[in-house]
C-alpha cells in the first residue's frame, strides 16, 4: 500500500469563483495548505495546484502521514482528468484518495463522509469516477442544503455566499479540513463516528 495520500478539493479557478459555493473544497484545501505549510505549485500538465504536506503531527511530535493536496484547476466539470493524473504520477491508492466537495443534498453546514456510492448529481464527482474508472474513493461532503424557492441549483452553487454566512463558511470549511485530518490518522469509520454524531453541526 502506498503511504501517501491524494486529498483533491473541488471548485472552478479564478477569483471571479473564488466566494461561490461551489468552491468549498478549494476552501477547505487551502485550510489544509494553510495548516501545514504547504505551497501550491502547477502539476498535472498544468491543470492542478497541488502541494506536499505533512497531515497533523504524530505521537512524540513525529510529522504526520504525507499527502498531496490539490485543487483541480480545468473546471468542476473536468475534474477528473488532473486528479487521474496525479494518482497515477504519484503512485496513489484508491484508497487513499479524498475529493472534498460542496453537497446540495445535506443540510447547510453538514459534514459526511463516506466511501463509494453516487455521485447525488455532481458532474466534477461523475467525472473523478469516470476518469478513475471507479467510484471507490473517500468523499467529505460539505453541506449547502437545496436553493430557496425556484431558484435554479446551477446558478445558486455558482453565487458568493452572502457575507453574513461567512463566520458559518469558515467554521465549514475548518470542520471538513478536521474531518481530512481524522481519516487520514484514524481512518474513515472513526472518523465517520465522530463527525456524524456531533449535535451542534446543524447549527455552528
Amino acid at each position: 500500500m502506498s503511504d501517501i495520500w491524494l486529498v483533491v478539493g473541488l471548485g472552478n479557478p479564478g477569483p471571479s469563483y473564488a466566494n461561490n459555493r461551489h468552491n468549498l473544497g478549494f476552501m477547505t484545501v487551502d485550510v489544509l495548505a494553510s495548516r501545514s505549510g504547504a505551497s501550491f505549485a502547477r502539476r498535472a500538465h498544468g491543470l492542478a495546484l497541488a502541494a506536499a504536506a505533512r497531515i497533523g503531527v504524530m505521537p512524540g511530535g513525529a510529522p504526520g502521514p504525507r499527502a498531496i493536496l490539490a485543487k483541480p484547476l480545468s473546471f468542476m466539470n473536468l475534474s477528473g482528468g488532473p486528479t487521474a493524473d496525479l494518482v497515477n504520477y504519484f503512485g496513489v491508492d484508491l484508497g487513499q484518495v479524498i475529493v472534498v466537495h460542496d453537497d446540495l443534498d445535506l443540510q447547510p453546514w453538514q459534514v459526511r463522509l463516506k466511501r463509494g456510492g453516487g455521485e447525488g448529481g455532481h458532474n466534477g464527482l461523475r467525472d473523478i469516477s469516470k476518469a478513475l474508472g471507479s467510484k471507490d474513493y473517500l468523499r467529505v461532503r460539505l453541506g449547502l442544503g437545496r436553493p430557496p424557492g425556484r431558484q435554479d441549483a446551477y446558478s445558486y452553487v455558482l453565487q458568493d455566499f452572502p457575507s453574513s454566512q461567512r463566520p458559518d463558511v469558515a467554521l465549514l470549511v475548518n470542520k471538513g479540513a478536521d474531518a481530512v485530518e481524522h481519516i487520514i490518522r484514524e481512518g474513515l469509520a472513526s472518523a465517520q463516528l465522530a463527525f456524524h454524531t456531533q449535535r451542534s453541526e446543524e447549527q455552528p
